[in-house]
């Protein structure tokens, strides 16, 4: 698979994948495949919205839209949800305090993907469309099916070691940016069983506890390394116009625990008990 798929953060709380029909379908040109991370977000950013329709699942009214330079013609989703609430109530009982869905998160996943070469989450960028700011998204146009999709229907993966590795870098990144609304349906899966994890709009709280550490059995050493190199003032840098500083100081924070978390288990059980090697090294 290439680097050019892109998927919806729309599926959330929905039971199965939404596809537009296939006549109406945007393909990738065959010249343009092997596009790199920054020439998709130029697209993103620069090329004409020429159709959207509002995606007929989840609850952030997120459009799927069309989009072209002239050369190119591809689909994005675009989610311009951003809300704010001192107290909230979620569907299952849970009240939040300052409370965010918003966007931005959207985009500041993926930046953090960048900074540590995880290549799991899709190109989004920050542009304004139809006078609001928005995060705008690679669709990925060869997606197999959701978690959610594979685990009603039995199917195993073709290799579970490699299955099992991306899954520990999941459950390792969402204690990164605790991520309060994982679910089933926005982990997809493309044709070659790479997983992708999608929305995360209502993640990066401040807390620098994380929310379910027992999540934590293994870690890809190069992710562990990547996550000893995370700074304050890097951080700042590149993440500040999404993040406030409390919301830094808490990914930090949870940096901390995750490190310390590995490391004293290594000890323990020995480090090829605990830690791996799956990422390529950037």
């Amino acid at each position: 698979m290439n680097r050019r798929t892109f998927l919806s953060t729309a599926a959330v709380g929905a039971a199965t994948l939404w596809v537009r029909p296939p006549n109406v379908f945007s393909f990738l040109q065959e010249n343009s495949l092997t596009l790199t991370r920054e020439q998709m977000e130029e697209f993103l950013l620069t090329a004409e919205i020429i159709d959207s329709e509002e995606i007929p699942i989840g609850i952030t009214r997120a459009q799927r839209a069309t989009l072209s330079d002239g050369v190119l013609r591809h689909d994005a989703q675009i989610q311009s949800i951003d809300e704010y609430h001192s107290s909230f109530t979620a569907a299952n009982g849970v009240r939040e305090l300052n409370f965010k869905d918003t966007y931005k998160f959207n985009i500041t996943a993926y930046l953090l993907d960048k900074i540590l070469n995880l290549h799991m989450i899709p190109v989004s960028v920050d542009r304004k469309v139809r006078g609001k700011n928005s995060a705008v998204t690679w669709w990925i146009d060869d997606v197999l099916m959701s978690e959610s999709a594979r685990l009603k229907q039995g199917i195993p993966s073709p290799d579970p070691n490699s299955w099992n590795c991306q899954m520990y870098i999941v459950r390792a990144f969402d204690q990164l940016i605790y991520n309060t609304d994982r679910n089933l349906n926005n982990l997809m899966i493309t044709k070659d069983w790479k997983i992708w994890m999608i929305d995360h709009t209502r993640a990066f709280r401040m807390m620098t506890s994380l929310r379910t550490p027992g999540d934590l059995v293994k870690c890809d050493r190069y992710l562990l390394a990547g996550l000893r190199r995370l700074t304050q003032t890097d951080l700042e840098d590149r993440l500040q116009p999404y993040l406030t500083s409390m919301e830094i100081r808490g990914l930090l924070g949870r940096r901390d625990r995750i490190v310390e978390l590995f490391e004293k288990a290594a000890a323990a059980s020995g480090e090829p008990a605990v830690l791996y090697d799956y990422l390529p090294r950037a």
